[in-house]
């Protein structure tokens, strides 16, 4: 579950980043919610665009781009879908440093 309060967050932000957390499957849930806690605050209004965009795509295609085992399409093919990627990737030390927390140790 979110670490992250929606505290100080608009109407918008609060909606997607509780849909972030509640896609249905507890992997995605994870993914994309983590993801969400850390960049929902820092989303411009075009990336919130893309970010919604990307909650709409089914679970196993969303997936299928994350792991690299499919290109997203070109429509899907966005800023933030790199940096969801590139998150995804990173070890829970460094998005700790970057959530400014004290983390765990990378690999």
């Amino acid at each position: 579950m979110t670490e992250r309060s929606s505290e100080g967050l608009d109407g918008r932000r609060r909606k997607l980043l509780f849909r972030a957390w509640r896609r249905g499957v507890r992997e995605m849930d994870l993914i994309v919610g983590r993801f969400a806690d850390v960049y929902i605050d820092k989303f411009d209004e075009p990336s919130l665009d893309q970010f919604e965009r990307l909650i709409e795509v089914p679970n196993a295609e969303l997936y299928a781009w994350v792991t690299g085992d499919e290109t997203a399409p070109a429509e899907h093919d966005s800023a933030v879908l790199r940096e969801l990627i590139g998150f995804h990737g990173k070890t829970s030390a460094q998005r700790a440093a970057e959530t400014g927390k004290a983390g765990g140790k990378g690999r």
